[in-house]
């Protein structure tokens, strides 16, 4: 029978030790490339026998990102350039690199000229029309441009068959990781709000074959169990990131039950899978990113389907509230935050903004405004 504490264990140590995952796969003899938010195509990197590497930030300090960055830009960024800068991605081959917001793009021509001397970059300039023909070909092309890059620097060879092949890998990945998501609303006494983070981080620090045979364990022993009453509320999260262990503990000491996510890191990336049934697997890719909606990074002429999906969420799931993660000069994520905050009273479901920034270890506000949110809704439930 399979041992739920110690698959969370393995989880949390994957998740929270990157830097030994790198050395691991180098060791076997592995090439591993770097990943950086957002929406890269890392089936392009798995097909070449390639390890893709998820950076997104995290604990820790910014000191020689400075030197490239003003100080207003938001936190996740400055700290990827930290990690490259600082050795904590030495032994990568290459790093895929998009400029999906406003701080991407000076982040790349950033990383070329510091971290890019050691670490080359493939560089991604996705179309944001993306939903005409003319931009699944041109994202199509961007994609087959990025395979040939990555073939000249690893020395590896990407064939059509084999990207096929890891796009079926991936949409095992991304299916499974949306079962995970909805099992926890069922069972949140054993997995908890830092469980379910660790196990959805480690992801990006596995290849995906590997994650799909740990999570297929869990989901399964899951499953066989009794489901467990919620003792806590039950939340939507919202944001770019939501991994800080500090935060993470406050979720777990007020009981929350993240029930489902609109998190780029988390739930935004795995929720629409690429149609396989596309002969052109660049187009495929194309054509899945032609289809990720409700996103307030990418351009979407209809902006109330957003609000909507994200009310949604909570009203589909059950949910108490929204908890609102809000980057700290993350102008994406802030300019949009009226129109949720809108849709929310309208609904008449609590919205909570949470300050965040991946520095920060102090959440002290953050338990204020928790106990007041629990407070009333166990009021609520009386």
């Amino acid at each position: 029978m399979t041992d739920i504490k110690e698959l969370l264990k393995e989880f949390k140590h994957i998740a929270e030790n990157g830097r030994e995952q790198i050395d691991k796969y180098l060791a076997e003899g592995k090439k591993v490339v770097g990943v950086f938010p957002y929406y890269a195509p890392e089936e392009i990197i798995y097909a070449g026998g390639l390890v893709p590497y998820g950076v997104w930030g995290g604990q820790g300090p910014i000191d020689k990102a400075k030197e490239y960055f003003p100080t207003f830009y938001y936190s996740l960024a400055l700290r990827c350039l930290e990690m490259g800068l600082d050795g904590t991605l030495d032994g990568l081959s290459a790093s895929m690199i998009t400029t999906l917001d406003d701080t991407l793009r000076p982040f790349s021509q950033n990383y070329k000229v510091s971290v890019g001397r050691k670490i080359p970059m493939v560089f991604l300039n996705h179309a944001q029309h993306r939903k005409e023909e003319f931009g699944k070909k041109y994202n199509a092309t961007i994609f087959k441009q990025a395979a040939e890059r990555l073939e000249e620097i690893c020395d590896v060879k990407i064939t059509d068959e084999n990207l096929k092949k890891a796009c079926e890998v991936y949409n095992e990945n991304r299916a499974l990781k949306r079962e995970f998501v909805k099992l926890c609303g069922d069972y949140s006494q054993t997995i908890k709000a830092s469980d379910r983070s660790n196990v959805l981080k480690a992801s990006h620090h596995m290849l995906k074959d590997e994650h799909n045979k740990m999570l297929k364990e869990l989901i399964e022993a899951l499953k066989a169990m009794p489901k467990e009453e919620c003792k806590g509320p039950r939340v939507v999260t919202s944001g770019v990131i939501t991994d800080n262990p500090a935060l993470l503990q406050v979720l777990d000491d007020f009981n929350i039950c993240v029930v489902a996510d609109d998190v780029a890191s988390e739930s935004r990336g795995f929720k629409v899978d690429v149609d396989t049934s596309i002969e052109d697997p660049y187009m495929a890719l194309a054509d899945q990113f032609a289809r990720m909606d409700e996103d307030p990074i990418l351009y979407d002429p209809d902006i109330w389907k957003r609000p909507k999906y994200v009310v949604d969420l909570a009203v589909d799931n059950d949910a108490d509230g929204c908890l609102v993660f809000m980057m700290t000069f993350n102008d994406t994520e802030e300019m949009e935050y009226p129109s949720l905050k809108q849709a929310y009273e309208k609904a008449g479901i609590p919205l909570i903004k949470l300050g965040y920034d991946q520095q920060m270890t102090d959440f002290g506000q953050a338990k204020t405004q928790l106990e007041t949110f629990n407070e009333m809704v166990q009021l609520n439930r009386m």
